[in-house]
């Protein structure tokens, strides 16, 4: 049995109290339960929190043992991106050291102490977490299940789904065939609006793309399914998608997703899909949420477990 862990972003004291809520012991250094049940990490475990070196170090050495499996968070991915020089022009970086990208990880950067040892322990093992499973009675992912792009991304991955050494280059190549299939799978679903409308921003720059609500079966609208701020919805067209746009789910068995910062008291997002991303870093209502997996393929609110911030 499986306990799914979605986003942590540092947040390594609320992780110990989850932990420790779902009966599960800190042991020669390794979290574990006593009936062998396994975690299964989301992704995002760094940037923003205050304990992020701590944070990854309890994921890691669970996994190392057996405890835990973990799938690769947008966060894990720009880290790797941030510290891997560009082969085609040495002296730069996959993920360009702008300011924008720096402010977004600065704090993991200063924690670790960039370019240490233990920075570049932390790169490589980042490195190896798969971007989804496929498990016998449910799936994972950090942001979209995406048939599609998941043939795509194929293409980059070794066979336990982990970005080959050699893929990283292009993938980070925004020209590239698998960029967008690597940024649907880690970040969401992004669509163009209709050609001729645009939304503003929380910084006034002009927007011709949404992501949406892609686990949303009964929205129809480019409005209905955007995951915008609700004071620019109303800039949103209230025209069809066309269908060959959303990805759709098949309902063979449930997917977890992390990412999505929701809000309130967790709960499936419909019958087949549940994000267990509830906003740990926010420190009015944040949770840091679980889902505790048992034998039944549907998923049910009573099995949500969650902690709020400390």
């Amino acid at each position: 049995m499986y306990d799914l862990i979605g986003d942590i972003h540092g947040y390594a004291a609320e992780l110990k109290a989850l932990l420790t809520k779902m009966d599960y012991r800190e042991i020669d250094g390794v979290w574990q339960h006593p009936d062998e049940r396994q975690v299964i990490f989301l992704g995002d475990f760094v940037d923003r929190g205050p304990e992020q070196v701590e944070t990854v170090q309890i994921a890691k050495a669970m996994v190392d043992t057996g405890n835990a499996l973990a799938v690769m968070g947008n966060h894990e991915y720009n880290a790797v991106a941030w510290a891997t020089q560009d082969p085609e022009t040495p002296g730069n970086f996959l993920r360009p050291h702008i300011n924008k990208n720096l402010k977004q990880h600065k704090e993991f950067l200063e924690q670790v102490g960039e370019g240490s040892d233990l920075h570049k322990r932390i790169v490589e093992w980042f490195r190896t977490l798969p971007l989804f499973l496929d498990m016998n009675d449910f799936r994972v992912v950090h942001a979209c299940w995406h048939p599609d792009h998941l043939k795509t991304i194929a293409q980059y991955t070794d066979d336990q789904n982990r970005i080959r050494p050699d893929a990283w280059a292009e993938l980070c190549n925004e020209g590239a065939e698998g960029f967008e299939a690597l940024e649907t799978l880690l970040k969401g679903l992004e669509i163009s609006l209709p050609d001729g409308h645009e939304f503003r921003d929380k910084d006034n720059h002009p927007r011709t793309n949404i992501r949406t609500r892609w686990w949303d079966l009964d929205g129809v609208t480019y409005r209905d399914l955007a995951m915008v701020p609700v004071e620019v919805i109303s800039q949103i067209p209230h025209e069809p998608i066309p269908e060959d746009i959303l990805p759709g789910y098949d309902g063979e068995k449930p997917v977890f997703v992390g990412h999505y910062w929701m809000k309130g008291e967790p709960a499936p997002l419909n019958e087949h899909v549940a994000c267990l991303d509830y906003s740990v870093v926010d420190s009015n209502g944040g949770k840091l949420c679980a889902y505790r997996q048992g034998n039944s393929r549907r998923l049910e609110r009573g099995q949500f477990c969650w902690v709020g911030r400390k």
